[in-house]
């Protein structure tokens, strides 16, 4: 066995015994909905799937778009994109938005009835004249097509996250804003040459939130990691087709 996953087998899985809190990251949830059977044997007996490769131009963007808004929050300004859309908005100023922003650190609620530590990392926070906070998720990626909206299946994750953060937020006592957006970064590789540069348009995507089940699929998790009894698979999970398919070509 790898040391990756020597490694992963020992550490940060749930166990019936323990009385400290277990921390759950936004992703650890939507793992729970993509596939029961995935996460438990994952949070539970300690076999994930295999480690992907880090996202490093998405990674980049989003540092250089948090320093962006960042200079404008000390500044006491707005973004040129803000103003574009016309958006009642501003960068806020929260003395725990950097911590917030941190991985696996992140914004984080207990849920007492279940002992689990919900956490997540946003990407910023704005406010709006009603002194309601503005939960803001950046994205990267490059489409011929301009990108105005939320509209395919794959992109339902992206407004479960936006959710999951926006309850966060508030389990922390702050007053937030339904409306979320996402700050879409979108490379344009219809140029002639490159030139050792990447040119993006930006789109601000408004996302009317509703995390009202965000509560109830905390308890079906914690139901689910108490178990002794393995989840069944999702319809649609590919890798637990093929660790189907390879136990069978193995005999096993």
């Amino acid at each position: 066995m790898s040391e990756y996953y020597t490694a992963k087998r020992e550490k940060n899985l749930y166990s019936l015994k323990s009385t400290e809190p277990f921390k759950l990251s936004r992703s650890k949830i939507e793992l729970f909905m993509n596939c029961p059977r995935c996460f438990y044997l994952d949070r539970r007996l300690g076999v994930g799937a295999p480690p992907m490769f880090p996202y490093t131009l998405n990674s980049a963007v989003d540092t250089l778009l948090k320093k962006e808004f960042d200079l404008l929050r000390k500044n006491g300004d707005t973004h040129p994109l803000i103003k574009k859309y016309g958006v009642d908005a501003f960068p806020a100023d929260v003395a725990q938005l950097e911590e917030w922003r941190t991985n696996f650190t992140g914004v984080r609620v207990l849920d007492k009835s279940t002992n689990l530590l919900i956490f997540g990392a946003i990407d910023d926070l704005w406010q709006n004249s009603k002194s309601e906070y503005i939960v803001v998720d950046y994205k990267s990626t490059s489409k011929a097509e301009e990108i105005n909206a939320l509209d395919k299946s794959w992109q339902d994750g992206y407004k479960r996250q936006m959710e999951i953060y926006q309850w966060l937020v508030r389990g922390n006592g702050y007053k937030v804003s339904k409306t979320g957006y996402f700050v879409y970064c979108n490379a344009n590789i219809g140029v002639e040459k490159f030139d050792g540069k990447l040119e993006f348009a930006l789109t601000l995507i408004p996302y009317e939130g509703d995390d009202s089940w965000v509560s109830g699929k905390i308890q079906e998790i914690h139901k689910c990691l108490n178990s002794d009894t393995i989840p069944q698979s999702a319809e649609d999970c590919d890798l637990c087709a093929y660790r189907q398919a390879a136990s069978e070509v193995l005999g096993k």
